[in-house]
């Protein structure tokens, strides 16, 4: 017979003894451990072995059985604990010396203790009722188990024999033999693997179990099979479940700065973890940024904003909710806390006290009912997304005021003038900083131009925002007087350094009243005050496009005959910068040419370089020169898909679609510095009114040359120059050599002078003057016959 199949008598040693207590046969265990062969030992009376003899039962006693522990003498004279188990016989012939009549059996103290403490941990561990123990052999069979074994419903009374797919899912018996037979294969022990185990009977959420196991190995190594502890730890689980989920709600709640987002946002975090189905209805008034405010019946009317789900699962986004203020269905509408049960919870989104919305979770029946543990896990993610949707509706209106004031500042978005037809579209980024500081301006000036402008503040947000209503007046201002391109930019870079300076000191006015500065956050960012520009004036007399740019891109051109390109410009450097000139280009555009001027963000596209949006804007342009087209459909068109990814910064578009004032309708006069010369004007203006049909206002304007020729005649000397335009309205100019500017002042009863240029203003629309290359020229508008 192999040892291995009994194991435990290795180390056992046996003795017989007969009537009259000597010993006639042993084991070899007992040579061992007496340390005496055989030879010596049969014939000896135990009693002399023992080293307290009298405790030696009789073998003709009656105590049957008997164990303890005695001290043996051995051969070598060392002393030997050992615990005994002495048997009686019966049944033999009584009376006979020889008669074998007692069985002892010995070990060493020791090694019987360690035999008791093994026997009293296995049955003490198949009695614990805080984890499940079972013994699988080598076939993942289950031989033993203790009673708590996973006590759920669908577990067998009796697993003996079986396999773990007889009574669990078949996923989730897969995944635990997985993990059993590598322990079985490698000999390593497994320690806590979380996996989780579903009944074939009740396959609901079923119990998250803390698995290790350790293989059991025989006195030989053979593998006989192994041991597996079962640790429910299904409300641990739950509870990391549930504060992961709290953070990633948190998160996606602070991600985004959109209510509708936020609550998109919500209701995917909870789908499918905590609901099958979740449902976010918001205040209707959260989406204009404005605070939620009950009726007189104390109902707050939600829009259904997010839902997720299967299709089908919930009614659709849009849908109209009515709930009381304080969350509480209110009447006449339907309200997802009707149905309150052990599937379904609501928890109020609401900060400072006031009612924003409500987030309801509903689970499929087949999946376990919602805890308290669920109720307060929703409770706190509504409590922490309702801080979210209030920061999200607070940068809704902040967001509506900053674009309706940039908006208000800006021009309108189609503009008809003589010298060009505009149409623009302004893009406002997505980022959290809110809109930036892009403006574009279309201004007429006189004998018909126009400017054209472009421009773009860095930063963004209301300080943007204002720093562009700031330039925008100036260059509005500085248009006035009638300055060169470059001469203009030159006014605007004083302005910006200027405020730039002007930030600075109130940023440290704003330190010293602190306790500590160096905390203080600055009123403006770093550059926030920066700008970029780009100035055109547009000539329809001339078909001259003179223009000058301060760190900003060059203007295209799609040209009447399919062609599009960029107009070259050499950039000088932002706004606010200084150090360096500006200079002035010119273009001569054929009329129906379409002038496009555009901040960066139009050609900054998602990652890709600049270069190759300028391509790509110029690709566009050169098949929209459809003469025929709405400008407003082509700016449109021009946008359209752009960027590819979020928009990282504004995109404005200024598209000005040139014309030009015919030949015909226009007449210059050279004046000599007479004056019997005024007279010949007159004449010569009469009757080229006349001609263009404009007798009505052949009078006034007889009346303002007469001034201004004579002005220029008397003050200014040299040549005079006269010019009539007809346009959108009749300009009248003189121009002269002088570079003095003159000056309308209000005349005294006792003046005999003064008040030529007062009649002036008062005659016509409007009036001024200009500088040019060879002096000044005055102007003058009158409104055309009919023309309102």
């Amino acid at each position: 017979m192999d040892d291995h199949r009994f194991p435990f008598l290795d180390g056992v040693a046996g003795a017989l003894i007969d009537g009259s207590g000597r010993i006639v046969g042993c084991t070899t265990a007992a040579e061992d451990l007496l340390a005496l062969p055989a030879r010596v030992l049969c014939g000896r009376r135990i009693r002399d072995l023992l080293a307290d003899p009298e405790h030696w039962p009789d073998p003709d006693s009656d105590r049957g059985t008997w164990d303890g522990r005695a001290v043996l003498r051995t051969g070598d004279g060392r002393p030997v604990s050992l615990d005994l188990r002495v048997l009686s016989l019966h049944g033999g012939s009584a009376g006979s010396p020889g008669d074998v009549r007692q069985v002892v059996l010995g070990a060493p103290s020791a090694t019987a203790d360690r035999w008791r403490q093994d026997q009293a941990f296995s049955r003490e561990l198949f009695l614990q009722d805080r984890f499940g123990l079972a013994v699988f052999d080598t076939e993942l069979r289950v031989v033993r188990t203790n009673t708590h074994l996973l006590p759920y419903s669908g577990v067998p009374p009796t697993l003996s024999g079986l396999r773990l797919a007889d009574f669990l899912q078949p996923e989730d018996a897969v995944a635990v033999e997985a993990h059993l037979r590598q322990v079985l294969e490698s000999g390593q022990p497994l320690v806590l693997a979380e996996e989780l185990a579903r009944t074939v009977v009740d396959p609901r959420s079923g119990r998250m179990m803390a698995i290790s196991a350790f293989r059991l190995q025989d006195t030989d190594s053979a593998v006989i099979g192994l041991t597996v502890l079962f640790t429910d730890i299904t409300e641990q689980h739950r509870a990391r479940q549930r504060l992961a989920l709290l953070h990633r709600a948190t998160a996606a709640a602070a991600g985004s700065l959109s209510v509708t987002g936020t609550a998109e946002d919500l209701a995917g975090v909870l789908v499918p973890e905590l609901a099958d189905v979740a449902v976010v209805d918001v205040a209707a008034a959260v989406f204009t940024g404005d605070e939620p405010v009950p009726d007189r019946a104390g109902n707050l009317l939600l829009r259904r904003t997010a839902v997720a789900g299967p299709p089908g699962s919930a009614p659709a986004t849009g849908d109209t909710v009515m709930v009381g203020a304080e969350g509480t269905p209110g009447e006449g509408g339907t309200n997802p806390r009707d149905i309150v049960d052990d599937w379904t919870i609501t928890a109020p989104l609401a900060a400072r006290g006031i009612l924003l919305g409500q987030v309801t979770t509903r689970r499929d029946r087949w999946r376990d009912p919602y805890e308290e543990g669920d109720r307060l896990l929703l409770a706190e993610i509504a409590s922490r997304t309702g801080l979210a949707l209030d920061n999200a509706r607070r940068y809704t209106r902040e967001h509506r005021a900053a674009v309706s004031l940039q908006r208000s500042l800006l021009p309108p978005a189609v503009r008809t003038v003589a010298a060009v037809s505009t149409a623009s579209v302004y893009l406002p980024t997505d980022s959290a900083g809110g809109v930036g500081g892009d403006w574009f301006d279309v201004i007429p000036l006189s004998s018909a131009r126009v400017a054209l402008v472009v421009g773009d503040v860095a930063g963004h947000g209301l300080q943007a925002t204002a720093t562009m209503g700031r330039l925008r007046t100036a260059v509005r201002t500085l248009a006035d007087l009638d300055l060169e391109p470059d001469e203009l930019l030159v006014h605007l870079d004083d302005l910006v350094s200027q405020l730039l300076i002007e930030a600075d000191v109130a940023d440290a006015e704003l330190g010293d009243d602190l306790p500590d500065p160096e905390h203080v956050p600055s009123r403006h960012e770093p550059g926030s005050l920066g700008a970029t520009c780009l100035y055109a004036v547009y000539d329809p007399v001339t078909r001259c496009c003179t223009l000058a740019s301060a760190g900003h891109p060059p203007p295209a051109v799609a040209r009447p005959d399919g062609t599009a390109d960029f107009i070259p410009v050499t950039p000088g450097p932002p706004l606010g910068v200084g150090g360096l000139p500006f200079e002035a280009s010119e273009a001569v555009l054929a009329p129906g040419s379409v002038l496009a001027l555009y901040t960066d963000g139009l050609i900054e596209r998602g990652e890709g370089d600049i270069d190759e949006g300028m391509a790509e804007l110029q690709r566009r342009l050169a098949a929209v020169g459809d003469e025929e087209r709405p400008l407003r459909d082509v700016a449109l068109q021009l946008v359209a898909g752009l960027p590819p990814t979020r928009l990282r910064d504004d995109v404005t578009l200024l598209l000005a679609r040139t014309r030009a004032v015919p030949a015909r309708d226009t007449a210059a006069w050279s004046v000599q510095p007479d004056p019997a010369a005024v007279g010949q004007v007159r004449a010569d203006a009469t009757a080229q009114l006349t001609a263009w049909g404009l007798e009505d206002l052949v009078f006034t304007t007889e009346l303002v040359l007469s001034e201004l020729v004579t002005n220029a005649i008397r003050y200014a000397g040299g040549p005079v120059g006269v010019r009539l335009i007809r346009a959108d309205s009749l300009t009248c100019e003189v121009s002269d050599g002088s570079s003095t500017q003159p000056r309308m002042r209000r005349a005294r009863l006792t003046d005999e002078g003064g008040r030529g240029l007062y009649l002036v203003a008062q005659l016509t629309n409007r009036w001024g003057s200009r500088y040019t290359a060879r002096g000044k020229t005055i102007w003058t508008e009158q409104e055309l016959p009919n023309s309102s």
